[in-house]
């Protein structure tokens, strides 16, 4: 394969895993706003239930902050029938012997016929407290009022639990809905992009838009939206209720807010930069691992183990540093945050306690505008958070969006010719094509070769022999002249349809996990055993397939480690055999495998090219004798074209390449 076509070859990178974490500052989005809008667009379908989500959550939250308000009415009340208790103990029991109280009798009526003396010894805030309470009898704590109190708090925090429960229920159900669509498309997407996207592209690039940008954005939605309405509701909902204790508590509460929210945006700011780092060098790792992993046998043969490790080492450190940074300040601001509340919790203390003296506020008030302090800042530290994690989202939602807008392959015609019958016949005429316009790789190319021909094309390193291929096979179009099969314009078909007459056997086999005969039958689904047996025993390699463990149904591993080379090619060549295609395109079949299984494939391959138009690219010009017409190609041209032997009597460019091949 020429230089020039394998900078368009797909690459392979790096799939960087790692989700976003609590105030990780990773890659932001181009345009914030614009990916925003698309989004919330894109959430449209479901609008329904994210607005029942809101309610939920939102009925949840009220719930959940009226709890400390009324465990604060329950101390109320305690302390006022403590009172109570102890006023009856110091006037009514003092009252002189045989004064009966009547039923009813208040505590005004009570002050109206003690002495003054002992009226005077009492507060006045206590003497206003037990005016209206009822001293006919003994005062006591009332404990059913405070058990049918309990059993109020206890029924609203079920219910903020049940709201709860459902709308994470319902946002679970919609976020997983909205990640296997977004999957979908990006699938759908992948199979109506150009082959010149994936050239220009890593397969980690690629891979990463449908695992981690997605996983970015189903976590959000999982977590995100319903902490930012919760969030918010928290806020406001305390807010309220502090007001309600009193203002002026509430003040000084809300003085503490600008000290937290500097707090939060210096170590925010701080942290963003070395997650960033750390999320850079993590790649920069996960590179390397994979790079040495994969090339390990290379990595020893040349004595390259302590090189890696040093590079290793120098890459980790960097990790290791910004690490145990990012991972110290983002841990600081809890803490920092607990400092800030509790200063904010000594004020309020000391201030509720005076307010408590002069019987401005009650006990219990002070209890939960504390319990009520002790969540504000809370929120604010999650709303801080979430924005950081949708700067993330919006950067991975603007990926996703990016890759389901680009270009897709030229539209097929509206009324595409089919060929209910393929000859063979191929046509070049006057091919020009580059990979881009200031680099053109074929040059005013023409030929005609007849059906049934077996035509090599060969040529030196760069010449675009594989390019003819990709050109012949639709995954590029030519920039000028014109391709035609049974004298038809390629351009008038369906890709689909063009590619349904060649079968391919390619230098690099692939072999998915599964049986070998799932691996056989891969192009011809509903072809049956004795069929895909008799493709096996045509290619050769029926024998050997019977040799293994479990036969046909043996499973061939991902990286198809567990068979030889030479082995996964014969598989590769009865695929073809099945499919049986009316033309055949052989890259380099035999470029990678021993001389033995060379003699096997060439036998192969000669059953597979029986009656069927044939083009072999090869360097091992040995292979190509018998060639029916040998195309050979330099910068893009045909320099010369003929059989072997009259190349040979020409003693021109051909010769030479021969020639080259079998000097000593």
């Amino acid at each position: 394969m020429s230089s020039k076509e394998k900078s368009h070859t797909n690459k392979r990178g790096p799939r960087i895993g790692g989700h976003t974490g609590m105030m990780r500052g990773g890659e932001k989005a181009k345009d914030f706003k614009k990916t925003m809008k698309k989004f919330v667009k894109y959430l449209s379908p479901y609008k329904k239930s994210l607005i029942v989500v809101v309610i939920f959550a939102i009925v949840s939250t009220i719930f959940s902050i009226l709890g400390p308000r009324i465990l604060g009415n329950i101390t109320n009340q305690i302390a006022e029938d403590y009172i109570n208790i102890v006023v009856y103990e110091q006037i009514v029991q003092k009252l002189p012997e045989g004064t009966t109280l009547p039923k009813g009798t208040t505590g005004e009526v009570i002050l109206n016929i003690v002495p003054a003396k002992m009226i005077s010894e009492i507060p006045e805030d206590r003497l206003n407290q037990i005016k209206n309470v009822d001293f006919s009898e003994k005062p006591h704590i009332q404990f059913d009022v405070i058990g049918q109190t309990i059993v109020l708090l206890i029924g609203l925090y079920l219910v903020s639990v049940l709201f709860s429960y459902l709308q994470g229920w319902i946002m679970s159900g919609i976020t997983q809905k909205i990640s296997y669509d977004l999957r979908k498309k990006i699938l759908n997407k992948i199979h109506r992009l150009p082959i010149k996207y994936f050239d220009n592209e890593t397969h980690g690039e690629v891979l990463s838009r449908i695992t981690n940008d997605v996983d970015t954005v189903d976590q959000t939605l999982n977590r995100g939206i319903t902490q930012i309405i919760i969030s918010v509701t928290t806020i406001l909902g305390i807010l309220i209720m502090m007001l309600s204790i009193n203002w002026l508590l509430t003040l000084v509460a809300i003085l503490v807010l600008p000290l937290s929210i500097v707090f939060i945006s210096f170590i925010v700011k701080k942290s963003q930069d070395l997650f960033k780092r750390q999320q850079d060098t993590l790649a920069d790792i996960n590179g390397h691992v994979e790079e040495m992993y994969a090339g390990h046998n290379i990595v020893k043969a040349f004595n390259g183990e302590e090189r890696a490790l040093k590079k290793f080492n120098g890459i980790n450190e960097k990790l290791y540093d910004s690490a145990w940074k990012s991972q110290f300040l983002s841990g600081l601001l809890f803490p920092l945050m607990d400092i800030v509340g509790n200063v904010a919790y000594v004020a309020i203390a000391v201030l509720g306690g005076w307010l408590a003296i002069n019987n401005k506020l009650m006990i219990g008030d002070i209890q939960a505008f504390i319990q009520y302090m002790r969540q504000f800042t809370q929120p604010i530290t999650q709303a801080a958070n979430i924005t950081n994690v949708l700067q993330s989202t919006a950067a991975a939602a603007e990926r996703i969006f990016e890759f389901l807008e680009e270009q897709e392959e030229v539209t097929e015609i509206n009324n595409p010719v089919v060929l209910n019958s393929v000859k063979g016949n191929v046509e070049f005429e006057h091919v020009t094509f580059g990979y881009n316009p200031d680099q053109v790789v074929i040059k005013d190319f023409s030929a005609k070769i007849r059906a049934g021909q077996q035509v090599a094309i060969v040529g030196p390193t760069g010449a675009g022999k594989t390019t003819l291929v990709n050109l012949l096979m639709r995954f590029y179009d030519v920039d000028k002249g014109s391709i035609k099969i049974d004298g038809v314009d390629i351009r008038e078909m369906k890709r689909e349809d063009i590619r349904k007459m060649f079968g391919m056997v390619l230098q690099d086999t692939w072999l998915f996990n599964g049986t070998v005969k799932e691996n056989i039958a891969y192009g011809s689904s509903r072809r049956n055993e004795l069929e895909i047996i008799q493709a096996a025993k045509n290619a050769q390699v029926d024998y050997f397939i019977r040799s293994l463990p479990d036969g046909y149904n043996m499973v061939i591993n991902e990286e198809a480690d567990n068979i030889s080379q030479g082995e996964k090619q014969l598989i590769t060549i009865a695929r073809a055999m099945l499919d049986n295609p009316p033309m055949l395109i052989l890259d380099e079949a035999t470029s990678s495998v021993d001389t033995r299984t060379e003699i096997l494939i060439q036998k192969a391959m000669g059953q597979l090219m029986k009656g069927r138009t044939t083009f072999v690219i090869a360097h091992r010009l040995s292979t190509i004798k018998k060639s029916d017409l040998i195309l050979v190609i330099d910068n893009g041209d045909i320099v010369e074209k003929g059989n072997h032997e009259d190349l040979l009597r020409k003693n021109g460019f051909y010769t030479s390449l021969y020639n080259s091949q079998f000097k000593v």
